[in-house]
C-alpha cells in the first residue's frame, strides 16, 4: 500500500503565526544524514554451549509504509487484525549462523521470500529455532536446523500472536504448542457502521482506586466482542513435519508454561466480566495445570477483576501472584501472596509470603519464607540453596537473602541490604545456567556463587566478577576490568574452572563486539565478532564525562562533546545544546553518583542531540537532572528550584571550560525530559530555545499519579498545577518546538497534551511551532518521520540558536 502523507506544522512564530503549514517530507543536512541513514549491525544471540551464533538482521528504520496498516486498540493492545499480531512489531528481514570458531557466516537458506520474522526461539537442545513469519494474510511458524542452517515451514498463515509470543517448545524438542486461530472465528465488528443499542454506562461503588490514564481501553460492547474474538485461540501440538494434534479447545488463552521437566502444562486464561478503566492484564484470570494429553489436573488460581488497587508503587493486589515453576525441581509451583492486604499504607511486619506447591497438587501448599517488604524475586539454585529478593519504593531499599528452601525454617540470611538507586554499592547479579531440565538456576561451583557487577564508582567504571562463599557469606574478586580507554561489559561465565567469560568491549570509536576473556590469563582475548564503525564522520569527535556540582552541593555530571575539528586551544565561543531526562532520588548520595562511561561507543541517533556535533555546536548529553526529596519530603515538593537548579549549574560547567557562548545555549528532552523543557523555558531565562517531544504538560489531566508521584491532584493540587506548563502557559516566551506522535500509546503523554498545550500558547502569542509525526507512537520508528524530525531540529536550531 503506498502512502501518501502531509505533515501538519502549526506555527505562531514570526511572520507565520496563526498559521498552519502544509509540508511534505524533508531530509536533515548532508552531514546529520550521513550519520542518520545508516547499515544496523545484526543482533546476537548464542547457544548456550558457545558453539553456535544466530545473526538477525534487521533494518534501521522502519518505512511509513509499515506503520500505515489497519489497527485494533483493545484494551491495551494495539494488533493489526488481518494478520493477528501486534501492529508494532520490528521484524527481522534476514537470519545468518555461524559457528563461533569459524568466521564464516552461513546464509539460512529456505527463508520466506521477503521475510518479516520475529519471536525467535532456540529448542530446549538448541539444535532448532522457531520463528514467525507474517504475511499479508496473517503469521506462519517456521523452524530452522541450526546444523544444516535450513528452514522449513511449519504451520499456513494462522497463527494468533495478538497477544504476544503464540508458541512454546516441548521438551522432547520435537514438538511446539501452537496458538491458532479458531476456524469459525466471527467477524471483525465495525462500531462505525453498527448503531448502538444503549449508552455506555459505568458505576463506582464507593472504594478508592487511583489509576493511571491508560491509553487504549475498551469504550463499548463492539470493543468487547472484538477483543474475546481477536485473543480467542485454539492450542495445537505441532510436530517439526508440520502435523497439527489439537491440545485444547478456543479460549482466550494469556499464558502457557511448561513445569521443568515437560510433563504438566500451567495455562492461564482471561475470563469475564471485561473493564472500561483497566487493560487486560487486570482483567479477571484463570490458570489451571494439565497434564500433557490435556487432562486437568487442577485449578490452582482464579483472579477476579482488579479495578481497585491500594495507592502507592510498593502496594499490589490480594491473592496469589507471581505464579510460576520451580526451575530446579521437576513440577513445583511457586507463589506469593501479600500478607498486609496488598496495601503499602498498612502497617505489617511481613509484607508478603512465597508458597511452594508440589504436583499433582493433591497435598496443601507449603510456606516457604515471609519477606518483611515486598517480594522482589527469586532466584533457584538447587536442594539447599536460594536467593531471595524483597524491596520497598518510598525507602528506596533493597535487600538479598540466602535461603535454604528444603527446610520448614530456611533462616534467611541477609546477605545485601542496601539502597537500591546507589550504583556504587551494587554486589551486581548472581551467575545463572542451564541445568538438566533446560532451566536456569544459580551456578555453585565448590560451594560458591558468582556475582558479575556492573562496577560503578567514583573514578569510573570497572566491572567484576565476585567469588561469593556459601559457608562465609563474603565475596572474593576473581577479576575486574581495568580498562580506561575502552569499556567491559561482562556477560557470562563460561567455564569456572578455566575461567572463561563472554564478554563485550567497545570505546567511544570502536563499535561494541564479542570477546572470550580467560580471567586467569588475563591478556588472553579472543575476538568473536568484527562489527565496524557506521559512523567515521564523528570518530575523531573529543568526548569526555564532566563532573561538576549544584549550589546545593548535589554532584551532577553529563557526557560532553565538542563539534567536530574543534580547537581546544582557539576555544571558539559555540553554540551549546543539553539533552536531559529528569529523575526522583531519596538522597543526595544516590543523586550524585556517575553511571556515565566515557568510552561507550558514540552511537548516534533521533533520542539525542550527538548528530549536532557535526554543524557546531557544543553537546551536553544525558546531563543530570536529579530531583531530590530526603526524609519526608517529597521530591516534587521542590520540583522546579531544582530543575532550574540543574541547568544552571549545566551551563556553568560547560562555560567554565570555555567552550560556549552562554547566550546560545538549548534545552531538549522526551517524554519526561520534554515536561522538563517546557518547565525550564517557562521558569528561567537560561535558554535561547528549547525542543520538547511527545510530552505531557497538564498534570491535572493525569490526576491519579504521574512518572514517579504517588499522591493524587486533590491531595496536593499546588503541586500538580505549579508542575504544569499548561497551567503557567502565560509565563512561557521562548522559542519552542512541539513534537509529537500523532498516535502516542504511552499512559499520560497523550497527543491530546502537546495539542491542548499548543493552543494555549498560540492564544497567547508565544513563539511556538507544533509537529505531528503521522502514525507515530511515543517511541519514534519511520525511517520518513525520523529524517523530517532531524531537518525540523536542525532548522529550529539554526534559526534560534545559532544566528
Amino acid at each position: 500500500m503506498k502512502l501518501k502523507v502531509t505533515l501538519l506544522l502549526f506555527l505562531s512564530i514570526g511572520f507565520a503565526a496563526f498559521a498552519q503549514e502544509n509540508l511534505t517530507y524533508q531530509k536533515p543536512s548532508k552531514s546529520i544524514l550521513e550519520l542518520a541513514d545508516f547499515d544496523r549491525a545484526p543482533s546476537v544471540s548464542m547457544d548456550t554451549k558457545k558453539e553456535y551464533m544466530l545473526l538477525s538482521y534487521r533494518n534501521t528504520y522502519k518505512s511509513l509504509d509499515e506503520l500505515n496498516q489497519d489497527e485494533l486498540r483493545l484494551a491495551g493492545l494495539r494488533i493489526n487484525p488481518t494478520t493477528n499480531i501486534s501492529s508494532s512489531v520490528t521484524y527481522i528481514n534476514n537470519i545468518k549462523l555461524r559457528k563461533l570458531k569459524d568466521k564464516n557466516e552461513i546464509q539460512v537458506s529456505g527463508l520466506p521470500a521477503e521475510p518479516r520474522i520475529s519471536n525467535l526461539s532456540w529448542s530446549p537442545n538448541e539444535k532448532k529455532i522457531a520463528f514467525s513469519h507474517t504475511t499479508n494474510a496473517g503469521v506462519e511458524l517456521w523452524v530452522v536446523d541450526v546444523v544444516t542452517a535450513k528452514a522449513s515451514k511449519l504451520t499456513e498463515a494462522k497463527v494468533n500472536a495478538n497477544l504476544g509470543n503464540p508458541f512454546s517448545w516441548y521438551n522432547d524438542n520435537e514438538s511446539i504448542l501452537v496458538k491458532m486461530i479458531p476456524a469459525n472465528r466471527p467477524a471483525m465488528l465495525d462500531a462505525k457502521k453498527d448503531l448502538p443499542t444503549g449508552p455506555i454506562v459505568s458505576n463506582s461503588d464507593g472504594k478508592k482506586s487511583q489509576n493511571r490514564t491508560y491509553p487504549d481501553l475498551l469504550k463499548n460492547k463492539n470493543d468487547e466482542t472484538n477483543f474475546e474474538n481477536f485473543i480467542t485461540a485454539e492450542l495445537y501440538k505441532v510436530n517439526l513435519n508440520g502435523n497439527a494434534t489439537l491440545y485444547k479447545g478456543a479460549d482466550m488463552y494469556a499464558g502457557e508454561d511448561f513445569s521443568s521437566d515437560g510433563n504438566y502444562l500451567l495455562i492461564t486464561t482471561i475470563q469475564k466480566p471485561f473493564s472500561y478503566i483497566v487493560p487486560l492484564n487486570r482483567f479477571p484470570q484463570k490458570t489451571v495445570v494439565y497434564d500433557l494429553s490435556g487432562k486437568e489436573i487442577k485449578v490452582v488460581n482464579e483472579v477476579p477483576l482488579n479495578e481497585v488497587m491500594p495507592k502507592g508503587f510498593s502496594s499490589v493486589r490480594t491473592g496469589k501472584r507471581s505464579m510460576r515453576w520451580r526451575n530446579d525441581k521437576p513440577a513445583t509451583l511457586a507463589y506469593t501472596e501479600a500478607l498486609d492486604g496488598g496495601d503499602q499504607g498498612v502497617k505489617a511486619e511481613f509484607r508478603d509470603e512465597v508458597f511452594l506447591w508440589d504436583a499433582p497438587f493433591d497435598n496443601a501448599p507449603t510456606s516457604l519464607v515471609k519477606t518483611q517488604q515486598r517480594f522482589a524475586g527469586l532466584i533457584w539454585g538447587d536442594e539447599n540453596t536460594a536467593i531471595v529478593y524483597d524491596s520497598w519504593y518510598d525507602t528506596r531499599n533493597t535487600k538479598t537473602y540466602l535461603i535454604n528452601p528444603s527446610t520448614n525454617n530456611p533462616n534467611p540470611k541477609v546477605i545485601s541490604d542496601r539502597n537500591s538507586q546507589d550504583n556504587y554499592s551494587d554486589p551486581g547479579n548472581f551467575e545463572t545456567f542451564k541445568n538438566q531440565y533446560g532451566k536456569k538456576v544459580l551456578a555453585i561451583e565448590n560451594n560458591n556463587l558468582f556475582l558479575i557487577g556492573d562496577g560503578f564508582t567514583k573514578n569510573g567504571q570497572f566491572p567484576f566478577i565476585d567469588e561469593f562463599s556459601l559457608k562465609t557469606l563474603k565475596t572474593n574478586r576473581l577479576y575486574t576490568s581495568t580498562y580506561t580507554d575502552k569499556k567491559e561489559d561482562l556477560l557470562s561465565i563460561e567455564d569456572f574452572k578455566k575461567g572463561d567469560v563472554l564478554v563485550q568491549i567497545q570505546s567511544k570509536n570502536d563499535y561494541p563486539n564479542y570477546y572470550f576473556r580467560n580471567i586467569k590469563q588475563k591478556n588472553k582475548l579472543t575476538q568473536i565478532t568484527d562489527f565496524k564503525n557506521p559512523f567515521e564522520s564523528i570518530k575523531n569527535v573529543y568526548k569526555e564525562v564532566i563532573k561538576y556540582k549544584r549550589k546545593d552541593g548535589v554532584e551532577l555530571s553529563g557526557t560532553l562533546y565538542l563539534p567536530v575539528g574543534y580547537d581546544k586551544v582557539k576555544k571558539e565561543k559555540m553554540p551549546l545544546l543539553i539533552w536531559a531526562y529528569p529523575a526522583e532520588y531519596k538522597d543526595k548520595n544516590s543523586a550524585g553518583q556517575v553511571t556515565q562511561n566515557p568510552n561507550e561507543f558514540t552511537f548516534p541517533y533521533y533520542g539525542s542531540f550527538v548528530y549536532w556535533v557535526t554543524k557546531g555546536y557544543v553537546v551536553l548529553d544525558d546531563a543530570a537532572f536529579p530531583i531530590i526529596g530526603e526524609g519526608t519530603t517529597e521530591p516534587n515538593d521542590t520540583f522546579i528550584p531544582q530543575l532550574v537548579a540543574n541547568a544552571e549549574a549545566a551551563i556553568d560547567a560547560v562555560d567554565a571550560l570555555g567552550y560556549i557562548d552562554r547566550k546560545k545555549v538549548a534545552i531538549g528532552g522526551h517524554s519526561y525530559g520534554a515536561f522538563m523543557t517546557a518547565n525550564l523555558l517557562t521558569h528561567c531565562n537560561l535558554f535561547a530555545c528549547g525542543i520538547a517531544r511527545s510530552g505531557a504538560y497538564n498534570r491535572t489531566l493525569t490526576p491519579f499519579g504521574f512518572q514517579r508521584e504517588q499522591r493524587n491532584y486533590w491531595e496536593v493540587p499546588e503541586v500538580y498545577n505549579t508542575m504544569s506548563p499548561f497551567m503557567n502557559a502565560e509565563k512561557m516566551k521562548t522559542p519552542l518546538l512541539l513534537v509529537h506522535g500523532e498516535a502516542d500509546n504511552n499512559p499520560g503523554t497523550f497527543t491530546l497534551q502537546t495539542e491542548r498545550y499548543y493552543q494555549a500558547l498560540n492564544g497567547l502569542g508565544a513563539p511556538v511551532r507544533m509537529v505531528l509525526l503521522p502514525k507515530e507512537v511515543h517511541g519514534y520508528a519511520a525511517k520518513e518521520n525520523i529524517l523530517h524530525l532531524l531537518w525540523e531540529q536542525d532548522q529550529f536550531l539554526e534559526k534560534y540558536l545559532k544566528k
